[in-house]
């Protein structure tokens, strides 16, 4: 069960995404009335709790930010690395899609493979993918 870290100002925004998250996904939810950007999983946060964040982020990809769609926000997200960014006047399930791209961008360290565990049949040769396999004709395109 992945632990989800919910910092929002606004107590009752907090506590309808508090109650979609346990009820929709397996998550823990863990209220921070400060983020701790020592937290290993994904951080949900609101505009006013981003600006206690000092910056650079550690792992940003693993940070949600709600806030208002203005260009100053989504610059100051941009500039961060934060790639998960929605609008207080986004659905809820807007918000748990973006929560749930967060987790799976969360790395995983009993997740990781090598290029040689991904198949099963490791042993086998590869098929060899090189010019002579390809067509190399010209194309044409239609024109009317």
């Amino acid at each position: 069960m992945q632990t989800i870290q919910l910092s929002i100002a606004d107590p009752a925004y907090g506590a309808a995404l508090r109650d979609a998250l346990v009820h929709s996904c397996a998550w823990h939810v863990e209220t921070a009335d400060r983020p701790d950007p020592l937290w290993p999983g994904v951080m949900v946060l609101d505009w006013t709790m981003f600006g206690t964040l000092p910056l650079p982020l550690s792992n940003p990809e693993r940070v949600v930010l709600i806030g208002p769609q203005n260009p100053q926000v989504l610059a100051e997200a941009w500039n961060a690395g934060i790639v998960s960014v929605v609008s207080q006047d986004d659905p809820i399930d807007t918000v748990l899609m973006a929560i749930m791209a967060a987790a799976l961008r969360v790395e995983k360290p009993h997740a990781r493979l090598h290029a040689s565990e991904l198949s099963p049949n490791s042993d086998l040769d590869s098929a060899p993918i090189g010019a002579a396999s390809r067509n190399l004709r010209p194309k044409r395109c239609k024109s009317q």
